[in-house]
């Protein structure tokens, strides 16, 4: 056997060359972050340091920004804008473009009020056809961009002005249709919160099941000869999200608490995340995102992830729609109108995925709702006017495409270096 062998001996077959320039224990795990940044895949880094410098902002201009009670408001107003923005990843993840998210959202909420306040159905069924309304959306939009190959930009541009004629239909003459405030859909969205030890129980659940699946993809990883996250960063990873966590979850709990709603939100984003990160699925829609005709060469029927992803845009804006029609306990002609379309796109871009598609996750919708109702909250407690919040959002997004533009290019000279 010869030196180089022996020297090998041991080592992960993906480290060979890492070991020369990280060392071991934790330094590979830091050495590899710092090679993602330098070759442009900063991650969620510059989204969390957005987040810390507009929340020291606001908080020095107005106390009140960062108290319990605000941050409560804060969090349940981000669901359902969060939800269509979530909806708006899955297209965006393929390289395409649903610019109709805020007129389907309206329908969807016009159409669980009429049938739901209005016509007396039970609220099950009612959700289920304004859901399933959603569905067909997105399917007549696969169907356009995959058989008659219009651009999406232009589909989804014909569905937000047809759309928004059908809502402005099912509202009639009144213009809006209000919800029972008894209602259990009403209920959950306003008055909903998970009590304090549950808060407590799910905070270490969560730290538990980071700590077990890294752990068990850890062990998967060393059995094919690999290298793997250290049992000591895995611990250190959860129990920095169990302090954060439940420090969070002591914090809202001085108030009302926790939202069920936001919970559910949560749970989607994680939801998402999961498949497209743990599923074929999943690597099959960045394939198709990262180069559309390479991915089909590979065998992975294009026009299908097309329609999933479609379908799932108009179905989760058709949830979002609902949720906020539950919010006002009202659906009328402002529902899904005037700037959801914009924030639900900037959301999305602005919490990290990449408008030329291939990149992005579903936190992005997470973290980018909380950068854009930050603001909006901040500006509402100082008593701004709306052009601020117009104003800074744009700028905000702005920066985001021009960082993800900077990250594509120092990508692209990474790799032919």
């Amino acid at each position: 056997m010869s030196d180089t062998s022996t020297a090998e001996k041991g080592t992960p077959l993906d480290l060979l060359d890492e070991r020369l320039r990280h060392g071991s224990g934790l330094r590979p795990a830091l050495g590899a972050l710092l090679d993602r940044v330098r070759s442009g895949d900063l991650g969620a880094l510059p989204i969390i340091a957005g987040l810390v410098v507009i929340w020291s902002v606001f908080q020095s201009l107005n106390s009140v920004f960062l108290s319990s009670a605000n941050l409560v408001n804060l969090l349940m107003e981000s669901v359902s804008l969060g939800v269509i923005a979530l909806g708006v990843v899955c297209v965006l993840l393929v390289g395409q473009i649903d610019l109709s998210v805020g007129s389907v959202s309206g329908v969807s909420a016009a159409l669980t009020a009429v049938t739901f306040a209005d016509a007396g159905w039970p609220m099950v069924p009612s959700l289920a056809v304004a859901i399933a309304a959603g569905c067909a959306i997105g399917w007549v939009y696969a169907q356009m961009v995959n058989r008659l190959g219009v651009p999406s930009f232009v589909a989804t541009l014909a569905g937000l002005l047809s759309f928004l004629g059908v809502q402005l239909y099912l509202l009639g003459d009144t213009g809006a249709i209000n919800l029972p405030y008894d209602s259990g859909l009403v209920r959950f969205a306003q008055v909903s919160f998970v009590p304090a030890w549950l808060s407590y129980l799910l905070v270490v659940v969560a730290a538990g099941w980071l700590f077990a699946t890294g752990y068990a993809r850890a062990r998967a990883r060393r059995a094919a000869g690999l290298s793997a996250r250290s049992t000591a960063l895995l611990v250190i990873r959860s129990a920095a999200l169990l302090l954060g966590l439940g420090y969070a979850a002591w914090y809202l709990n001085r108030d009302r608490g926790v939202g069920w709603m936001f919970v559910g939100f949560v749970v989607l984003v994680l939801l998402m995340n999961y498949a497209l990160t743990r599923t074929g699925w999943g690597r099959s829609v960045f394939a198709v995102g990262g180069n559309a005709e390479a991915a089909r060469r590979a065998g992975i029927n294009v026009r299908r992830v097309y329609t999933t992803m479609f379908v799932l845009c108009s179905s989760l804006a058709a949830l979002g729609g609902i949720l906020a029609a539950a919010r006002l306990a009202a659906a009328n002609q402002a529902s899904g109108a005037g700037d959801v379309n914009l924030n639900a796109i900037a959301a999305a871009v602005i919490g990290g995925t990449s408008l030329f598609g291939g990149r992005g996750s579903a936190f992005a919708a997470l973290l980018g709702i909380l950068v854009i109702q930050s603001i909006s909250n901040g500006l509402t407690l100082l008593d701004l006017d709306s052009s601020f919040r117009f104003v800074i959002t744009g700028l905000v997004l702005a920066l985001a495409v021009a960082l993800d533009s900077v990250a594509r290019r120092s990508r692209t000279a990474h790799g032919r270096a």
